[in-house]
């Protein structure tokens, strides 16, 4: 498999012939950042982990990291030593988490829009080696304009694929936005209960980003810790961790869906819910 960036590269953590190894896979993460996938398709990863036998989870990181906030000990690194560093970080969490392989695509983050059309050809490649029955991305209400052209080169490279090739749920996680406004009914709630310590290590290898003064470690816990409470007013909880991800599928399902349009559609009904309760209680008395 050829990438159009010649500093792309593939990692196997278990030394598997690449081909084969992305033939494995059945859950696909696809993140704009290193560390993306660790803290929003960690259900992907624990669906995966010590089932090797069924189940494998792939990723792919479509930046490289030059561009990563520094500060402490990683102050005074240049941008290639900062590409580097993040490249390794990535690697590590592969091996620790038993991911099948890890792609790092390395495109420059300023140049996701003009690098669009060429990051769908290397999205769609993987897609045609992997054949996930689940794919992970960025949900298309996130606010980092990274992550929102990450996602839509996703949905173009499965767009580009037959219907019976393509995955069969595409779900867009928690980033840069929770994804707690989302109507009730709509929310997919990934229980990711158990895998604490998993987690902990996984986001511990990130460090130029934790130690470089952002506590994504603890921000992604609570975040998760807060919608296993607070995802309903009137039960005991079912987890103590969940991810939350706003179903993409009809879009990989209905080429005629304007992604735009979708979202924006979800934001409406949430406008709608939070007028309804208003007009219930704050309703002028004549």
């Amino acid at each position: 498999m050829k990438f159009h960036n010649p500093l792309a590269e593939v990692h196997v953590p278990d030394g598997q012939p690449a081909g084969e190894a992305w033939k494995r896979v059945t859950h696909l993460g696809i993140g704009a950042h290193h560390d993306d996938l660790e803290f929003m398709a960690f259900h992907g990863i624990v669906s995966c982990f010590h089932h090797e036998e069924k189940t494998w989870f792939g990723g792919v990181t479509c930046t490289d990291g030059a561009g990563s906030s520094r500060s402490g000990r990683y102050e005074a690194c240049s941008d290639d030593e900062m590409r580097a560093i993040r490249t390794g970080e990535q690697r590590a969490a592969a091996l620790v988490g038993r991911y099948a392989a890890i792609a790092q695509l390395a495109y420059p983050s300023r140049e996701l829009l003009a690098q669009r059309e060429v990051l769908a050809d290397d999205l769609e490649a993987i897609l045609r080696a992997s054949r996930p029955h689940v794919v992970y991305t960025h949900n298309l209400a996130d606010k980092h304009d990274s992550h929102i052209g990450v996602a839509a080169a996703v949905l173009k490279a499965i767009r580009r694929l037959d219907p019976a090739d393509r995955p069969g749920q595409l779900l867009g996680c928690e980033g840069w936005r929770d994804l707690d406004w989302v109507c009730d009914g709509e929310k997919v709630a990934l229980d990711v209960s158990g895998h604490d310590h998993l987690a902990a290590a996984l986001n511990g290898i990130f460090d130029s980003q934790i130690a470089g003064g952002k506590r994504y470690d603890l921000a992604i816990a609570g975040r998760r810790a807060a919608n296993a409470t607070l995802l309903n007013s009137h039960a005991t909880d079912a987890a103590t961790q969940v991810s939350l991800a706003m179903d993409l599928t009809p879009l990989v399902l209905d080429d005629s869906l304007d992604p735009a349009a979708f979202t924006l559609a979800a934001v409406d009904r949430f406008r709608e819910d939070v007028s309804a309760r208003l007009q219930k209680f704050l309703v002028r008395e004549v």
